[in-house]
C-alpha cells in the first residue's frame, strides 16, 4: 500500500535478508573485511557473531553474492539443536550430496570425496554455518574435523560460523573446543549503529526503491527513530515500515517526531494485548528476573507491567521458533524414512 502512495518501486524495509540493501556501516564493513581476509587465507574459520537482527545474515548474503560460482562451491546451513551425526547429514546435503540410508562413516567418505573432486576442478568449497551458537560441542568437533581434509598443505573446506553473542563464550572457553579455537583465524562481533548511520540507513534503503524526499523524515524524527531501535537493523525495517504504512493511510508528506511516536505506541499496544495482561516476575527465567530487579528498579507500576508482558512475548517466540524448526526437521526425517522404505 505505501509503495504506491509514495511511488516507490520496491519495499525499502522488508525483514528477508537482501544482499540488494547492504548497507556497510562501519562495524559491517569491518565484518566484511574479515569474511575478506579469511577467504584470502584459504583455511580455518572465520567466526562472526551479533545480537538477533544485527544483520548477520544479510552480511553472509552479501558475500556469497559477491563470489565467483567458477571459483567457488558453498553450502549455507541454518542449524537448529543438531547432533554431532546430524550435522554431517546438513553438511552433505548443503553441497547436494544424496544422504539416503548412510551412516556416519559413509557420510564422511562421501564429503571428502566431494571435496577432493571440488578441489581438482579448481574451485574452494566454503562452508556457512548460520545460528552455529545452537550447536552442542559435540557437533562443532565433527565441523573442526572436516577442516582436516587437505590436498598437499591446501584446505579441501573452509568455514564461516555465524551466531549470537552466547557463541563467543562457548568457542572462545569451552576446553572441548581448544583444537577448534587453534584453527580460528579471524573473528568480528558485529555492534549496532550509530545515530548517523541510522539515518544513513534509512536514506540508503529508501532510495534504492526510488525515493525522493517523499515522504521527508524530519530531524526530530530520526532521534525517535534511533532511541527506540537503538540502531538494530531488523527493529529499524520493522519501525520504519510501520512508520511508512501509517504515513500512506494519514496521506502524510512529513514524517516528524509525533508521527513515529503514534507509530511506536501502536506496535506497543499489540505486542501487550496479544499476550496476558500482567505476568508476575516469579513466573520470568532466573536471568531475566535478576537483570529485571537490578536495573528496572525505577519504573513505575505501569512501565514494569509494559516491561514484563514485552519479555514475555520475546520469550513465547523464541519458543516458538524454536519448535518450528524442530516440526520442520521432523517431517524432513520422515519424509527420507518414507524414501528409504520405498526404495527397499
Amino acid at each position: 500500500m505505501y509503495t504506491e502512495f509514495y511511488e516507490f518501486n520496491g519495499k525499502p524495509f522488508q525483514l528477508t535478508p537482501d544482499p540488494c540493501f547492504y548497507f556497510d556501516s562501519s562495524t559491517h564493513h569491518k565484518a566484511m573485511a574479515y569474511l575478506t581476509y579469511g577467504l584470502s587465507q584459504g583455511e580455518g574459520f572465520i567466526i562472526v557473531t551479533g545480537e538477533i537482527g544485527a544483520g548477520k545474515t544479510t552480511l553472509v548474503e552479501r558475500l556469497l553474492n559477491e563470489l565467483n560460482t567458477d571459483q567457488y562451491v558453498a553450502a549455507k546451513i541454518v542449524t537448529t539443536h543438531l547432533d554431532a551425526d546430524d550435522i554431517l547429514r546438513m553438511v552433505a546435503a548443503g553441497f547436494g550430496l544424496d544422504i539416503h540410508s548412510k551412516d556416519k562413516a559413509v557420510l564422511l567418505n562421501e564429503i571428502e570425496v566431494f571435496l577432493r573432486q571440488n578441489h581438482k576442478s579448481g574451485r574452494r568449497a566454503l562452508l556457512i554455518i548460520d545460528e552455529v551458537q545452537n550447536l552442542p560441542i559435540s557437533a562443532l568437533e565433527e565441523l573442526r574435523m572436516l577442516s582436516n581434509f587437505q590436498e598437499g598443505d591446501r584446505a579441501l573446506l573452509q568455514s564461516f560460523l555465524i551466531g549470537q553473542p552466547e557463541f563467543r563464550d562457548k568457542w572462545a572457553f569451552a576446553p572441548e573446543l581448544e583444537q577448534l579455537r587453534q584453527r580460528v583465524i579471524a573473528t568480528h562481533h558485529l555492534q549496532s549503529m550509530t545515530d548517523a548511520e541510522t539515518r544513513e540507513y534509512i536514506h540508503h534503503r529508501m532510495k534504492i526503491v526510488g525515493w525522493n524526499d517523499r515522504p521527508h523524515f524530519t530531524e526530530d524524527s530520526f532521534q525517535e527513530i534511533f532511541k527506540f531501535t537503538n540502531g538494530v537493523p531488523r527493529k529499524l525495517n520493522t519501525l520504519c515500515s510501520r512508520i511508512l504504512l501509517f504515513g500512506a493511510i494519514e496521506e502524510l508528506d512529513i514524517i516528524d517526531k509525533n508521527t513515529v511516536l503514534n507509530v511506536i505506541e501502536d506496535m506497543e499496544h499489540d505486542i501487550a494485548s496479544s499476550g496476558p495482561r500482567s505476568q508476575n516476575i516469579n513466573g520470568l527465567k532466573p536471568a531475566l528476573r535478576n537483570q529485571y530487579s537490578s536495573k528496572n528498579s525505577h519504573m513505575n507500576d505501569q512501565e514494569v507491567e509494559a516491561l514484563k508482558e514485552r519479555i514475555y512475548l520475546l520469550e513465547e517466540y523464541v519458543k516458538i521458533h524454536d519448535e518450528t524448526i524442530k516440526s520442520a526437521l521432523e517431517i524432513v526425517t520422515d519424509l527420507v524414512d518414507q524414501n528409504d522404505g520405498q526404495g527397499s
